[in-house]
């Protein structure tokens, strides 16, 4: 894609403004103009299995290419770019200062997405961000005050908004009433994975890696797992466990087609878990449920890595009270007439005996569906084209993010506070469907923890009343000297 002018600040003018602390888009940024038949040129910024998937689908769109690709892995850096004839670089901010490049699409560890983002925005390219969009909550508002003075193309990878039967689902509950009024939700992530090892001394660094390039943001930390790829997921330095890993996905589903994206954050959310079972060098949750309250119905969460029985096939079972199930990876809306069953690429509308009264399903590739949604709106420059807007992906995460904050500032388990969180059924019967069964593996209910109920301002992004300082101390990380997200000024008063 050609450029009236150069849309990157001069490295010297971006490093010292980053110096005295302006926060990013303080600078000014040079709008490009595009016509429809320009290819727009891309760098995928991060490698990995997911940069992979995103890196195809960009090179299938006719409207685009990848031209770069930036890992601070070197070796998977030019095994990925040389199926593309890109080129290979292990510092991302190459691509970022490349006039060859007009957008990136950031595939990093869930730590360096919001501060990629950023630097990207900094340096005048168009956004495609995979979820989650933040680390933290206050870093990801930083992102969406970026994104709207940039005057930037920003998309969060939640491929499901591109998917048809969401908008239909939408009409049939809210617009036919399809199953009456809506009571609850019940999300679900059950799905197992392995436990991740623990070392007695700090895991070597793979020598290909530039390791600080690599940390970013993160503190530099010992690492005591068995891998050093992928499993960066399930220690909080850089990941957010399986509520931000597959929880967003779901979550994003439930504010679109149940709260028709009304509802931007939660007013209150309390949660229980704990990663159990397995002794391993991880640190977020394996088992994880949580209570979201909103000013219209709430939303349950289960999620859990673990079989029902040890050794066996099978997911957990978390149906409580349901009269059928929500799907492993989906939601169940609870309807006065019946059930919708949402889960990817698929729903379907039951009555209360299960009986099917509408299937919804669209044969779509939903990650090409989506990038090339992305690629569309930066060739015509419209942003309200998007069907992942980042402002919308941000509260989106926020349900995850606050999900996590509810479990770390949790104490001793204790059932009696959980239950009186609600005065849904659903709620204490799907707390003994999580916890019951953990016998099994050898776990006792000692070993989990449960917070009380924390009250979350949507306005301010901030926890307010009883034990809210302990909920806004995980609100915003620490960030390591050179990689800070800086604060932008904001439109509305955000705390």
């Amino acid at each position: 894609m050609t450029r009236k002018s150069s849309v990157s600040a001069d490295r010297r003018q971006f490093l010292a403004f980053a110096a005295a602390g302006i926060g990013t888009v303080a600078m000014p940024t040079i709008s490009r103009a595009a016509s429809s038949n320009e290819q727009v040129r891309v760098a995928v910024l991060g490698a990995g299995g997911r940069g992979g998937e995103i890196a195809r689908a960009f090179d299938k769109c006719t409207q685009s290419k990848v031209v770069m690709v930036a890992d601070p892995d070197q070796k998977r850096a030019e095994k990925l770019a040389a199926s593309f004839g890109a080129e290979a670089v292990t510092d991302l901010r190459k691509a970022l200062d490349s006039p060859d490049v007009d957008a990136v699409a950031i595939t990093t560890c869930n730590h360096w997405h919001c501060l990629a983002s950023m630097w990207a925005l900094d340096a005048g390219k168009d956004v495609y961000v995979e979820k989650p969009l933040s680390h933290s909550q206050w870093e990801g508002r930083q992102v969406v005050s970026a994104a709207e003075k940039s005057g930037q193309i920003v998309q969060l990878g939640t491929q499901q908004r591109s998917d048809p039967i969401q908008m239909q689902a939408r009409q049939f509950l809210h617009e036919e009433k399809g199953l009456g009024e809506i009571q609850f939700v019940q999300a679900n992530r059950l799905g197992t994975r392995g436990a991740i090892g623990k070392r007695d001394t700090p895991l070597p660094l793979p020598k290909e890696v530039n390791y600080d390039l690599w940390l970013g943001p993160a503190a530099d930390q010992p690492l005591y797992r068995n891998n050093f790829h992928y499993d960066w997921h399930w220690d909080w330095n850089t990941g957010s466990g399986e509520m931000g890993n597959w929880g967003v996905h779901i979550l994003d589903d439930v504010r679109n087609v149940a709260y028709q994206d009304q509802v931007s954050t939660p007013r209150a959310m309390m949660a229980g878990g704990g990663r159990v079972a397995w002794d391993d060098a991880g640190q977020t949750p394996n088992h994880h449920f949580a209570l979201f309250e909103t000013e219209t119905f709430p939303t349950l969460i289960a999620l859990s890595n673990l079989p029902l029985v040890p050794g066996k096939k099978g997911h957990w079972q978390a149906k409580g009270e349901l009269g059928v199930s929500a799907p492993n990876s989906g939601y169940a809306v609870v309807c006065e007439g019946g059930y919708y069953l949402g889960q990817r690429g698929f729903g379907k509308a039951v009555d209360r005996n299960g009986k099917t009264i509408r299937s919804f399903k669209a044969n779509v590739g939903l990650v090409a569906a989506h990038v090339e949604n992305f690629v569309l709106a930066v060739q015509s420059r419209d942003g309200s084209s998007l069907n992942a807007p980042i402002e919308n992906g941000h509260h989106s995460t926020g349900w995850c993010n606050l999900a996590n904050v509810a479990f770390r500032a949790a104490g001793a388990f204790d059932r009696d506070q959980l239950i009186a969180g609600s005065e849904i059924s659903q709620w204490p019967a799907l707390i003994d469907a999580m916890v019951s069964p953990l016998s099994n593996h050898g776990v006792s209910v000692s070993e989990l923890k449960s917070s009380p109920m924390f009250t979350h301002d949507s306005e301010t992004e901030r926890f307010v009343g009883e034990n809210a300082e302990i909920a806004n101390s995980f609100l915003k990380r620490e960030y390591r000297p050179g990689y800070e997200v800086k604060p932008v000024a904001q439109t509305q008063a955000v705390g």
